[in-house]
């Protein structure tokens, strides 16, 4: 007897499973305010030097007392290519012979100027507050801005490691708790930075607590849920993360200060940890962690839940050992990264999931954190961006569950990139065509997004289902670190941004043909189980083949 048949004994897709479902996917609201949320705490308003002018050195003694706003600038900041005042450089001193309509404005170039040392005026109309205003992350010191971002994004790679090995060996729901608390401390210590160092020390914390909570929902989510309903289910997870995309663009709209909106997506998850004490540890992971006792238990309380206590009463621990005797023999005590690449079958998924996580996160991030590039109003391409996701999520949903899982992943991957690299020969004057193909290119990425994590979650051993799913969220994490460094190629030719996020989901598509479909088939217990299926699967490619050469002899034996 598989694990399978006793989830279905107890209820396999009863009260307790929609519950523990619902409540586990509400956390996930914020996991897309906390990824994205750089987009408008750091956002970089219009900006110029602060004006100094010295009266009594020039020949219009009492011209400060008349001169509006544009007048101040026009005969203290020059003017850049496009007629728009410098971001970095002033006049060593006010030109005011620029005032007079008969005086013809000299190049830039020709006046004395020097950096802003006496710091910057910025637009506060759209962002009353970010941290490129808190601590002049302008200029020569605009490079931090994507330091921090790195940095956060570091985090979640390092949490992906480390609480994902952890979780592994220590049960689901320990680490998720551990990472609501972790999140719910560091996101209000953000709030509350007094300096960049701070900051930055707080995200990166904040981003290793999200990626353990990330990867315990999941699991959590997978491991109480039947095969046919998987696919529906990690579906609703997906829109989601879409929902909450769209309600970060609601938030930061409404609250334009940095701090107040940090604090708004960090303190929910105090509630979130309150409630955490409800869920239910993975019964398949305490059988094979032989904590049968535990799981015993677990077993039982669903049943009751699901109205199915009679049912429950009759799995003692003597029947869970021995109707599970066969997966439980082939359990090390405990397991590692190694794992992932010991055997062939396993090291094949491996190999090709790392290259599908890394490829799709560093395509996706290389548009989702470039929002400001696009002409149009930040909260509104963001919000865009969000609603795209639904109908590429619902198609997603229905080709995983109709066409299978393999041909779709390499669809989305591939036609994510194609759309890229089309944009390339779009003219930039089309502004509205050239966002459009971002909107579909982002929409299909998001799904592949969904179903790498759903082809993941099947395709690994439970033994090794998080450390695998942990490592896939690693390469993620390495393609968002990485996918900032790409737009610095723009310095040098302005087509190779967009060619390399479009390149790599490309190879991603065609790497992802070689993984084993999983549609309608059990979640795997084993890393021998893995094995056994790939070998049974070339056995039976082995003896399609076999009558065909038989068929050629008799052929070549009869013509002589």
């Amino acid at each position: 007897m598989s694990f399978a048949e006793f989830l279905h004994q107890v209820g396999d897709m009863g009260r307790f499973q929609i519950i523990h479902t619902m409540l586990l996917t509400i956390p996930i609201v914020l996991m897309a305010s906390h990824n994205l949320l750089q987009n408008f705490t750091a956002a970089i308003p219009g900006h110029h030097c602060k004006v100094h002018i010295n009266a009594n050195n020039t020949g219009y003694p009492n011209a400060t007392l008349r001169l509006d706003s544009q007048d101040l600038l026009r005969v203290t900041i020059p003017m850049d290519g496009n007629r728009q005042p410098e971001k970095c450089r002033r006049f060593v001193t006010a030109q005011w012979q620029l005032l007079d309509p008969n005086v013809t404005e000299p190049n830039g170039t020709q006046l004395d100027t020097e950096p802003c040392m006496e710091g910057w005026t910025y637009d506060r109309s759209m962002f009353t507050s970010t941290i490129i205003t808190e601590w002049d992350l302008v200029c020569n010191l605009q490079k931090f801005r994507q330091m921090a971002q790195s940095i956060y994004m570091a985090g979640v790679l390092l949490g992906a490691l480390v609480l994902g090995g952890l979780s592994d060996r220590f049960g689901r729901k320990v680490m998720l708790s551990w990472s609501f608390l972790q999140l719910a401390v560091m996101g209000t210590c953000t709030a509350f930075a007094p300096s960049f160092l701070s900051y930055c020390i707080f995200r990166f914390l904040g981003g290793m607590a999200l990626s353990g909570f990330g990867l315990s929902i999941a699991c959590l989510i997978v491991e109480w849920i039947p095969t046919e309903f998987r696919t529906i289910t990690i579906a609703i997870t997906g829109f989601v993360y879409t929902l909450g995309q769209i309600l970060l663009a609601g938030l930061a709209y409404g609250i334009p200060d940095w701090r107040w909106l940090q604090l708004t997506v960090s303190l929910p998850f105090f509630f979130f940890l309150i409630y955490s004490w409800w869920f239910a540890e993975s019964a398949r992971w305490l059988v094979l962690a032989g904590k049968d006792d535990r799981a015993v238990k677990v077993l039982q309380r669903v049943a009751r839940m699901n109205g199915k206590r009679e049912e429950g009463e009759k799995i003692t621990t003597e029947i869970l050992k021995s109707k599970m005797q066969k997966e439980l023999s082939t359990v090390k005590s405990s397991y590692t990264i190694s794992d992932l690449v010991r055997t062939p079958a396993i090291r094949q998924i491996f190999c090709c999931l790392s290259i599908v996580w890394f490829s799709t996160s560093f395509s996706y991030y290389g548009l989702a954190m470039d929002l400001q590039n696009f002409g149009v109003s930040i909260y509104l391409i963001q919000l865009i961006f969000g609603a795209v996701d639904f109908p590429a999520k619902v198609v997603v949903t229905i080709s995983m569950s109709y066409i299978g899982r393999r041909i779709t992943l390499s669809a989305f991957l591939l036609l994510a990139g194609l759309v890229i690299i089309a944009n390339i020969f779009v003219s930039r004057e089309l502004q509205i065509v050239r966002t459009s193909l971002a909107v579909i290119g982002k929409g299909c990425l998001s799904a592949a997004f969904n179903c790498v994590f759903l082809f993941t979650t099947e395709l690994y051993p439970t033994s090794i289902r998080q450390t695998g799913l942990g490592f896939g969220s690693t390469m993620a994490r390495i393609g968002g670190i990485v996918a900032p460094l790409a737009k610095m190629l723009d310095e040098y030719f302005s087509f190779l941004p967009p060619f390399v996020y479009g390149a790599a989901p490309i190879i991603s598509g065609i790497v992802a043909t070689f993984l084993p479909e999983t549609l309608n088939q059990l979640l795997p217990d084993t890393v021998e189980e893995v094995e056994s299926r790939s070998q049974m699967k070339r056995g039976k490619d082995t003896k399609e083949k076999i009558p065909l050469q038989n068929q050629k002899k008799v052929l070549l034996k009869e013509a002589c």
